[in-house]
């Protein structure tokens, strides 16, 4: 059942013997005042139904709890410890001096039904309210998207890692597994199988002995009648047998494939984190972090959390679907493909957006802006003046023209048979976009506004945030909510956030 909080205050009550201790304006001061306005106990209501059994910890407890714990960065124990030994956070909380406040498994058991509630996010969307009821956000028209990269909290797994992972898995949960006969390895003995890990002979036998392993299970289980997890275990042995191996010379044997599969698992542990390159020469494992800033006030209007592959444009464009027509937007480069600009423009949105800088062919010769295109004619013109028809796939070859003699051609295109110009969808909105930004229609406006996006996600990271606590999308996206939740109301409270009789308000 749930637990309510008690008005009455204890004999050592924290608040009443050392609130002049906690500084004004911080967090644990406008909790100590206000945690009960801003969570009460009917905000929690759903998560404990029934009326029987022991009381649950006081949900403006708890919820002060893990703001402060997404302040600071601090895991479960540390967060625990910190309300059992910290006077700040014993005031913010409303417990007594001696209180020693409770189990760190509350704080998983808490997460755990909010994530499976109808409102997972509430914590978020409590100081979402408060925005809005503030009016901080009233005639501010202007948003900032970017997205940061977050370290997972495992350990990247190489191919052969991977599959016997995968295989015990299936073997542990799938009881049929037990009696399909394998031989590349111990799959109950932990730890890696004993190979000349420096001899590549040696490592493609092992790999083809454990894809051969894994080809018996999924053959042998294939019409076993499976429940979810078992199911989840069968596709992502299925998964990993056949992302980085490929046939080998002889048939049926199998060895490491000479590239990298598309949208890569990179480990059975946690099978949603992936791959990215943040340049050419740095690049990390994990996830990616979405936000929309309102970049005068700092505030985080939207985040979300992706696998670290997931494009930003399209993210992006979510971020806003909420949002009222008429902001102006605000990115860098990622966000500027043509689907998404159109998505904006279709959402009635104004775009500061940085284009996509174009590829030459030849350096320091033509690109696409030297072409002139009728899309209404559907006919191209090169820098030569030749006119080309535009086919319904979007090809303009001027190949013909390129090779009579043509005297441009060797700043056009290295092709043999000459140039071949490639007509987008939205090149119309690109073509804009580059104008755009050539002549700085919003040039100011991109100078002065976006770099606090950039302020924001360094507040999101601080405390040890650039790498996630969690496993999946799902639990991480969790954690995100209440971090910028908590970040939010910091940026309220130094704005001014107060609570009056008609409300929130900021003075």
């Amino acid at each position: 059942m749930q637990g309510k909080g008690d008005p009455n205050r204890e004999l050592l009550d924290a608040a009443a013997l050392c609130r002049a201790l906690v500084p004004e304006r911080s967090v644990e001061a406008f909790l100590a005042d206000h945690r009960r306005e801003l969570f009460p106990d009917e905000m929690f209501a759903d998560l404990f139904p029934s009326g029987r059994g022991r009381p649950s910890i006081p949900a403006d407890v708890v919820a002060t709890v893990m703001v402060l714990q997404a302040l600071e960065g601090l895991s479960d124990r540390e967060a625990v410890r910190g309300l059992r030994d910290r006077i700040s956070w014993k005031v913010a909380a409303g417990l007594a001096l001696d209180d020693p406040g409770f189990d760190y498994s509350v704080l998983t058991y808490w997460r755990t039904r909010l994530r499976e509630s109808a409102r997972p996010e509430r914590i978020f969307d409590v100081v979402r309210a408060v925005v809005t009821e503030t009016g901080v956000l009233g005639g501010k028209t202007r948003r900032a998207l970017d997205s940061t990269l977050l370290d997972d909290a495992v350990a990247t797994q190489d191919t052969v890692t991977q599959l016997i992972s995968a295989i015990r898995r299936v073997r542990r949960v799938v009881p049929e597994a037990a009696g399909v006969e394998v031989a590349a390895h111990d799959y109950d003995a932990s730890g890696k199988p004993v190979c000349a890990w420096d001899d590549p002979d040696a490592k493609t036998a092992l790999v083809n002995g454990l894809v051969n392993d894994a080809h018996a299970l999924l053959g042998a289980l294939e019409t076993v009648e499976l429940d979810a997890e078992q199911a989840d275990a069968i596709g992502l042995l299925a998964l990993v047998a056949g992302q980085d191996v490929e046939p080998g010379d002889e048939e049926g044997t199998w060895r490491i494939a000479r590239r990298v599969a598309p949208d890569r698992v990179i480990s059975t542990i946690d099978p949603e984190t992936r791959h990215m390159h943040k340049s050419r020469s740095e690049y990390r494992d994990g996830y990616k972090a979405h936000v929309a800033v309102e970049p005068e006030t700092g505030l985080i209007t939207a985040a979300a959390l992706t696998p670290a592959n997931a494009a930003d444009g399209p993210a992006g464009v979510e971020l806003l679907a909420s949002e009222a027509p008429g902001l102006q937007v605000l990115a860098d480069s990622a966000y500027g493909s043509g689907s998404v600009r159109a998505k904006l423009r279709a959402a009635r949105h104004r775009q500061a957006i940085k284009p996509i800088p174009l590829r030459r062919s030849v350096p320091d010769g033509f690109s696409r802006d030297d072409f002139v295109i009728d899309h209404d004619a559907r006919t191209a013109r090169c820098p030569a003046g030749h006119l080309t028809v535009i086919s319904p796939k979007g090809s303009a070859s001027f190949q013909r023209h390129c090779n009579t003699g043509c005297p441009l051609r060797s700043r056009c295109t290295t092709a043999k048979k000459g140039m071949r110009l490639t007509i987008s969808e939205h090149d119309a909105e690109l073509v804009e976009a580059r104008r755009a930004w050539r002549k700085g229609d919003f040039a100011d406006d991109y100078r002065r506004w976006r770099p606090m996006v950039e302020r924001s996600i360094s507040w999101l990271v601080a405390h040890g945030h650039r790498r996630v606590r969690y496993r999946g999308v799902e639990r991480n996206q969790h954690a995100l909510a209440v971090r910028v939740a908590a970040i939010n109301l910091r940026r309220l409270i130094n704005l001014g956030l107060t609570r009056g009789p008609t409300g929130w308000a900021l003075t």
